[in-house]
């Protein structure tokens, strides 16, 4: 029997090599997994935040369905990830790929490796602006704000510039 396809928000970046190539290519591969794109944000540059010194990223939001459930979605991500040459040495390094599970539905989850919805997510100004692009009213299942009310109160203050709409897909 499957699963009700559930809507997710995942967040994407990268500051290694082609970045932009890499984000399209992260969501192919995701979408070969059983992850079906709804509609991407615009692309993001946005200045790193935390962890040693490297380049800007670029960084989106995708809104989707899966019938994965959380735990299979995050693996799903982490072998993509992988398979596009993330290597995981020192805490927020530069990275080729970086793919988090954002939201889940109204899902509220805290296991070892899996927390939804993504415990930093109101603290991230990169995370929030495609976010709010795409579903600003949409309700944080814990705090109960509009992702629009989050991003008027985020405390991070790093440069977030808007590169190019990529419109709706499937």
């Amino acid at each position: 029997m499957q699963s009700p396809s559930a809507q997710v928000f995942l967040g994407l970046g990268s500051n290694l090599g082609d970045r932009l190539a890499t984000l399209d290519a992260g969501l192919r591969a995701l979408e070969a997994l059983g992850f079906r794109t709804r509609a991407l944000s615009s692309r993001y540059e946005t200045e790193p935040v935390g962890g040693p010194a490297q380049g800007w990223y670029v960084n989106a939001v995708v809104r989707g369905e899966t019938e994965l459930p959380p735990r299979q979605l995050l693996e799903a991500c982490l072998h993509v990830e992988r398979q596009l040459g993330r290597e995981r040495r020192v805490r927020w390094e530069a990275r080729t790929l970086d793919l988090d599970l954002l939201l889940y539905g109204d899902l509220v989850l805290d296991e070892p490796g899996l927390r939804v919805p993504h415990p930093r997510l109101c603290e991230r100004r990169f995370v929030l602006e495609p976010l709010a692009e795409l579903a600003p009213e949409l309700r944080h299942p814990l705090l109960g704000l509009r992702v629009a009310e989050l991003l008027e109160r985020c405390p991070d203050v790093s440069a977030v510039r808007r590169l190019a709409a990529a419109g709706a897909r499937g």
